[in-house]
């Protein structure tokens, strides 16, 4: 709890600049130091129904075309799909070594298959191999009747997971993108659902950089192309229907930056990685992310009156990433909008403040986010109440 006694005024409260070269060693600045803003180029053309570039760790936009457009979208389905196993696996409700024994319906779906065989059992490591590398519709159904009785049963999760991530324009009905009316989504919200797979599962995530997969004697490579041509590539998922069109969802990591790009409704196979292999150079090309603090990491300490401590640790609530034209986060400075003091009691995780980032000499805002206290303190005894209290009137009193 902050309390305003001292404090009559909010617009009073100043603000702290603390320059970045103290956190981050490749990031510099100095007092009175005017920056040119990096000129880019524009986005390059991409031929295709619609498209996102997007940088995963700190969520910045870098090129989009249409991208609330609702799509069909084929078997990038199938990344939700994969990533509700994943979920049920991490939750101890099945494991990847469980047998599925595989039905009927299963066995008969057309498409693109793993080629299991009624009635026979398969691990859900297996399978879910045969769903993210070889796109198999079989072994689709096979893991969703396994976790949740049905496809359709299945589907619910899969739109419960998709409301709890936001993703506001996307609905299925299926496990596996075969076509159906009301099974849709947009570059955005994929783009979405692949960054949370990305950050919330990295193990399982590896399973889409495999380049083929045998299963029943039948060997099959992974439809992503990329993976060949851009070593930088590590997935993600293709898709095809006639009314989808080719599509293709890739990441890309160098650096420590990694990009994800959705390219939706392109008119082949070479025209889809084509087209993402652009958007990922454009991207790597002009753009640079930097971790300014780890999730609660101390970015300062702020005095605290009347409390048990005299300061209290001041941090981010997140991991702090920021992405910026190449050439401008090195006059990137931080603002930090805080109390000049704070009183006791004050619990930990009290938002307490902004945290800025700005290119030195502009007004623009590039990156903000709330900082909260990282301490938990309590009051301070009569005496050190009293002690602060005096403190503070002669302070305030002579203007110190």
């Amino acid at each position: 709890m902050i309390n305003n006694w001292f404090i009559p005024d909010r617009s009073e409260i100043p603000t702290v600049k603390k320059y970045l070269l103290v956190t981050l060693s490749v990031i510099f600045t100095s007092v009175g130091m005017v920056s040119a803003r990096s000129i880019l180029p524009p986005a390059p053309d991409i031929d295709a129904n619609s498209f996102v570039l997007i940088d995963a760790n700190s969520e910045v936009i870098l090129a989009q075309h249409n991208v609330e457009a609702r799509v069909a979208p084929a078997s990038l389905t199938k990344i939700m799909t994969a990533l509700i196993v994943e979920e049920e696996v991490k939750a101890g409700r099945t494991s990847y070594d469980e047998e599925v024994e595989v039905s009927v319906k299963a066995w008969r779906t057309g498409g693109s298959k793993m080629f299991i065989r009624e009635g026979t059992k398969v691990s859900v490591r297996d399978l879910l191999r045969g769903v993210i590398v070889q796109s198999g519709n079989d072994a689709s159904i096979a893991l969703a009747e396994h976790v949740a009785g049905g496809e359709a049963e299945f589907a619910y999760m899969m739109n419960e997971k998709a409301r709890r991530l936001g993703l506001q324009n996307t609905n299925f009905v299926n496990a596996t993108g075969l076509p159906s009316d009301n099974h849709f989504s947009t570059a955005i919200d994929l783009a979405r659902l692949t960054m949370e797979l990305v950050k919330s599962h990295p193990n399982h995530y590896e399973m889409y950089a495999e380049r083929s997969f045998e299963y029943n004697g039948i060997n099959q490579t992974n439809r992503n192309k990329l993976l060949w041509r851009d070593l930088s590539v590590d997935g993600v998922k293709t898709g095809y229907t006639k009314k989808a069109g080719y599509c293709l969802i890739a990441s890309a990591k160098r650096d420590g930056m990694r990009l994800v790009s959705v390219v939706l409704g392109t008119s082949s196979d070479q025209d889809r990685m084509k087209q993402s292999q652009k958007l990922l150079s454009f991207g790597f090309r002009n753009y640079d992310t930097q971790l300014l603090y780890g999730a609660n990491s101390e970015i300062t300490r702020l005095e605290v009156f009347y409390g048990k401590s005299d300061n209290v640790a001041i941090v981010a609530p997140t991991d702090v990433y920021v992405t910026a034209p190449r050439g401008d986060l090195e006059s990137a400075i931080t603002e930090l909008s805080v109390p000049k003091y704070l009183e006791a009691p004050i619990n930990k995780n009290e938002v307490i403040g902004t945290l800025s980032v700005m290119v030195a000499g502009e007004d623009e805002i590039i990156y903000e986010t709330e900082v909260l206290t990282g301490d938990e303190i309590s009051e301070a005894n009569l005496f050190g109440k009293l002690s602060d209290f005096f403190y503070l009137f002669y302070s305030e009193l002579f203007g110190e």
